[in-house]
């Protein structure tokens, strides 16, 4: 398991308000995923991120993440995009195969893009697990996909100020 401090900073965020984020939201499991989508949008405003400069679009469920990650592409510029979902492990393997397809989907999407498409997918044992990574005793996951949003953004478009004060 790693460590909380393997995770990015989200005391020193860097400026955002020049930044244009899309969060593409999965519908299934949404008491789970409405809370990473409330610490994703707290920490882009919390960096400055105007909330007219966060676009959200809601997909049935992770699989389609990937899809609504390039729908949401589409209407104009953005600096980064954010896939929140939540993929519990069921009686069988369909769990690991959507897990994989969307990993897959959204690396992809990033590598052909040229778009920074962030992974904020859970993919835990249970709902209780789910639950703690949610804004309970393991953070919001949420949260961290927004501050890693943030720092791939500036690494996109090279702004050498606040590299500096995130520390590259």
């Amino acid at each position: 398991m790693a460590s909380r401090d393997a995770s990015p900073s989200i005391v020193n965020l860097p400026d955002g308000s020049s930044y244009t984020f899309g969060i593409v939201v999965a519908q299934w499991n949404a008491a789970i995923t409405n809370a990473l989508l409330e610490g994703a949008k707290q920490t882009l405003l919390q960096a400055g991120v105007s909330e007219t400069n966060i676009e959200v679009l809601y997909v049935p469920g992770s699989f389609e993440l990937p899809w609504g990650a390039r729908q949401i592409m589409k209407p104009g510029k953005k600096d980064a995009v954010i896939c929140l979902g939540c993929i519990i492990q069921g009686e069988t393997k369909h769990d690991d195969y959507i897990a994989t397809a969307v990993a897959a989907g959204i690396m992809q999407l990033g590598l052909m893009s040229g778009v920074p498409v962030i992974f904020g997918v859970l993919t835990t044992n249970d709902e209780q697990q789910a639950q703690e990574r949610a804004g309970g005793t393991h953070g919001n996951k949420g949260s961290e996909a927004a501050a890693t949003a943030l720092q791939m953004a500036v690494i996109r478009t090279g702004d050498t100020l606040t590299k500096k004060r995130i520390g590259y």
